[in-house]
């Protein structure tokens, strides 16, 4: 379920894009008459107009998901903080100048973030991010939490790589739709197999 919430705001970028792109001479209209005064120039050509107009939907869902959580007295994870921070600047900068590639870089920047944490975490603070945030539901030797620690390092990196990868390399509605489906669908298969891998090394007598 968690990562279901924290996919919303892509779900949300990717539905405006899609319909946007559908609707081109509206999401023209609709994105001057709404950012006009945002963007440099005035105007929003209809090429332009889908991944501003959905550059604005995720700023709004990523703080509704905020204001959600403070609503319901529970602690927002400071990644969310951070994603807030990038999507607010680098979609601001989107929108002022026209320029996809500012979102574009939105998620590898966050990948990198999240693994540079983990990473620090481990090798200067001696701090094991994944197990803090799992230690409680499993027993594991240190030496596994290393492993596990390390590999979603890996992940977020190999993760950031590619979604620069196929922004810049493919149509933009090519990269809206690795956003979604491609970064949910290895997000799901790499837990998945660390679900499998750490059932393997729990220690008798804890619960999964």
């Amino acid at each position: 379920m968690k990562i279901l919430f924290d996919f919303l705001p892509i779900a949300l970028f990717f539905g405006m894009f899609k319909y946007a792109e559908g609707h081109k001479d509206w999401a023209a209209a609709t994105a001057t008459e709404w950012l006009g005064f945002m963007v440099s120039g005035g105007v929003v050509g209809a090429s332009e107009a889908p991944v501003l107009l959905a550059t604005v939907v995720v700023i709004i869902a990523t703080l509704a998901q905020i204001l959600w959580l403070k609503a319901r007295g529970k602690k927002v994870d400071t990644m969310l903080w951070v994603s807030l921070g990038l999507v607010t600047v680098l979609g601001g900068a989107t929108i002022y100048f026209h320029s996809e590639a500012f979102i574009k870089w939105k998620p590898t920047v966050l990948y990198w973030v999240m693994g540079t944490a983990l990473l620090v975490g481990q090798l200067v603070f001696k701090k094991n991010g994944i197990k803090s945030l799992m230690g409680a539901q499993m027993a594991l030797p240190d030496s596994i939490w290393r492993v596990v620690n390390f590999s979603w390092v890996g992940f977020f990196a190999v993760m950031g790589i590619l979604n620069l990868w196929v922004a810049f390399t493919f149509p933009t509605a090519t990269w809206v739709n690795f956003k979604l489906f491609g970064g949910l669908g290895l997000m799901v298969v790499f837990v998945l197999a660390q679900a499998v891998y750490l059932n393997k090394h729990i220690k008798p007598g804890t619960t999964p």
